[in-house]
């Protein structure tokens, strides 16, 4: 494996954090095949210490703007090697210094707490000690609206009229009404318009939120994403695993046929989860799923949905399980997060990847003493839960778990 083979080459401080919070026997923090490549990259950077100079941390702010882990969105080995990087800079930083760097403050904060790394850290203590971010006291940031479009003027016919003449040929054309060699053109355009709208309408079905739900249910408004992303426009809903089976091309996903309550029938859902939960407790399970992500594909089969799922607060060497809905959940019942501000607002259809709104707010679930899923506003630590009318979804084990 690449990137376990460049954790030997870091030096003897970091890749001893690293070694002390991943597990290199099962491979899961080394990344998906895929990935293994970026990660591995990524180590290197780190033993040839291209990483934590403070002439490079503007660009690294920037490159974490949009993400919640340097490697696609889970938690790998890249984590713990650039955090042990950082840590000596950030150790001297003060809060104006890294109030400048929102991005990489966030994303440094939030890998020195993950468990396995905190875990890693303490036993290496002082080399990795908690460094104090003032979170509290950041000053908040502004996030700009997308600039509206701008329309294409229309030429008027007093325009249209005081235009310098082209060729005869062109101005004929121009003039009068479609000739037959202008037909097939607009023919062309026309077919290509109605392929995309089908197109869109195709993946709207599959991977968004289509016309109606089981029982007449209209599709509420499209919600605006340019504001601030909050929890609300995620769109959870229960989900039913109607069939389940281990990916043709990947030992380690499940490809999972899940019920959740549309006319158009169960979603394609890939999840990695064979290494952690058993094939006989996947099947018949009712599940937490996010409906709006836009469809991934996942070693060539399209996944349409992600499954809820806690990871132990030791990592996941301790465990990962489903998070479940209250009893009597039914198919595509809405979940949602508590709080008058969440209860009653519309997801979006989908949600932007660029806008990168779902690992915004995923640093924040967590499980409570209760073991009941919820979402903690890192701003004002206001606790909002995860529920269903009926009741709040919980993880069946796992307390301070972190949830993706």
């Amino acid at each position: 494996m690449a990137s376990a083979q460049a954790v030997s080459k870091l030096y003897k401080p970091v890749r001893e954090l690293v070694l002390g919070a991943t597990d290199e026997a099962s491979g899961s923090d080394f990344g998906l095949p895929s990935h293994q490549r970026e990660v591995a990259e990524w180590i290197d950077k780190v033993a040839k210490r291209d990483i934590g100079s403070v002439e490079g941390l503007k660009d690294l702010d920037t490159q974490l703007t949009p993400k919640t882990y340097i490697v696609d969105n889970y938690f790998t080995a890249a984590d713990v090697a650039v955090y042990g990087a950082l840590h000596p800079v950030f150790s001297e930083l003060q809060p104006a210094q890294y109030y400048s760097l929102p991005a990489l403050t966030r994303y440094f904060d939030h890998i020195q707490n993950y468990p396995s790394v905190r875990k890693s850290a303490d036993a290496l203590s002082p080399s990795f000690s908690l460094v104090p971010i003032d979170i509290e006291n950041a000053p908040k940031l502004e996030r700009k609206a997308d600039p509206p479009k701008e329309k294409k003027k229309k030429t008027t016919a007093t325009e249209a009229s005081a235009a310098p003449p082209a060729d005869s040929g062109k101005a004929s054309a121009a003039a009068g009404p479609p000739s037959e060699s202008s037909a097939p053109a607009e023919s062309s355009k026309g077919q290509k318009k109605e392929k995309k709208d089908k197109k869109e309408k195709k993946e709207a079905g599959e991977g968004g939120d289509k016309g109606k739900k089981k029982g007449g249910e209209s599709a509420k408004a499209a919600a605006d994403d340019s504001g601030e992303p909050v929890p609300s426009m995620i769109d959870m809903r229960v989900g039913h695993i109607v069939e389940v089976a281990k990916h043709p091309d990947a030992d380690s996903l499940y490809v999972e046929q899940i019920d959740f309550g549309e006319e158009t029938g169960p979603r394609t859902v890939v999840s990695g989860l064979v290494n952690y939960i058993p094939i006989e407790q996947m099947r018949d399970r009712y599940l937490v799923g996010i409906c709006n992500l836009k469809p991934a594909n996942m070693r060539g089969v399209k996944s349409f949905a992600m499954v809820l799922a806690a990871t132990s607060k030791d990592g996941k060497e301790g465990g990962v399980e489903l998070i479940e809905p209250p009893p009597n959940s039914k198919p595509g019942d809405r979940v949602y997060f508590e709080g008058p501000e969440f209860e009653n607002a519309t997801p979006l259809p989908q949600l932007n990847p660029k806008k990168k709104i779902f690992e915004t707010i995923q640093p924040g679930f967590t499980t409570l003493e209760t073991r009941e899923a919820a979402w903690i506003n890192p701003a004002t630590k206001s606790i909002h839960r995860i529920r269903t009318a009926n009741g709040v979804c919980v993880a069946p084990n796992f307390v301070g778990a972190s949830l993706s």
